[in-house]
């Protein structure tokens, strides 16, 4: 296998800012003896592409030079990849993006020196990661942070209005979206029990943060194997805001309306239309079956 760290730069991450910070990086990977080749991405899901070339071609160490949205489409080549099992592929992230909510589960740092450290250093975790199947089209998508059935899904959608606000963009987002936003009453299986009801938001995490921060799951008893679901019913603007704080500090399952549990899988059944997302990605909308594959790629953490 070949040992070349395989760099993938996006030049859109964080609104185009990282264009000048590539020479800087590749420069610091010379500084620390790492050999490496850069692939620069084109168009959307570009990333995909060059992931499954550069794997077809020997390479199983990655670099992301990006934000939540790169890491996302490389994880998608990975898995689509027939060519090696995926726990055999190593993913090292500089962050250069706007919300980085997968690098805060890690403490990677922003600081590209420090992140360049951590590569050289090599130290990995194996990390679940989900997949999402529409079942309209058996299209299938794969995530490694958080994915969402409902209101989140649509702050996404709307968010291209807000992205001048910055980290505080979805917030902002979230905000305006809840006066156009409806519920949809359908049904979701997890594990061992069926819930039908007025759903707001479904949130599934394997991840800590999404939303530029947001800690909408029970992620303090995270178990390892296992999603972090959070199912939000019917809820009015006034109480949401009254309870800002506990979107931010993973308190919201102190409301009614909240219920967290652990599972392995989750399917939804009447689910016409409200939309879904997967890393900050919308992704479609319908009935879903979500499922949990372990340890499915190697990760450089801190």
């Amino acid at each position: 296998m070949n040992k070349t760290w395989y760099i993938i730069f996006n030049p859109t991450s964080g609104g185009g800012k990282s264009k000048n910070k590539l020479n800087k990086i590749l420069a610091l990977f010379h500084q620390y003896n790492l050999k490496v080749i850069t692939a620069i991405t084109q168009y959307p899901h570009h990333e995909e592409e060059l992931v499954t070339i550069a794997i077809k071609k020997g390479y199983t160490q990655f670099v992301c030079i990006g934000g939540d949205g790169t890491i996302h489409h490389i994880i998608n080549g990975i898995m689509r990849q027939a060519y090696i099992d995926s726990n055999q592929i190593k993913l090292a992230v500089i962050p250069i993006g706007t919300g980085n909510d997968w690098v805060k589960n890690y403490n990677i740092p922003r600081n590209t020196e420090n992140a360049v450290q951590l590569i050289q250093n090599n130290n990995c975790i194996l990390q679940d990661i989900g997949m999402i199947t529409l079942l309209e089209n058996k299209k299938q998508i794969f995530f490694n942070n958080a994915a969402g059935i409902g209101f989140d899904a649509y702050v996404v959608k709307n968010l291209y209005y807000y992205k001048k606000w910055g980290s505080l963009a979805y917030l902002f987002a979230a905000l305006f979206s809840f006066k156009s936003f409806k519920n949809g009453v359908f049904s979701v299986f997890t594990d061992n029990k069926e819930i039908k009801s007025n759903f707001f938001m479904i949130c599934i995490g394997i991840g800590k943060y999404s939303g530029a921060g947001m800690q909408l799951t029970d992620f303090k008893n995270h178990k390892k194997g296992y999603f972090d679901v959070t199912l939000i019913r019917s809820i009015k603007l006034l109480k949401v805001i009254l309870n800002i704080t506990k979107l931010y500090n993973g308190r919201i399952n102190q409301l009614n309306e909240v219920e967290s549990s652990h599972v392995q899988e989750l399917t939804t059944h009447g689910n016409t239309s409200l939309f879904i997302q997967a890393d900050g990605e919308i992704i479609g909308n319908g009935d879903v079956c979500i499922n949990l594959i372990p340890e499915a790629i190697q990760f450089i953490i801190k």
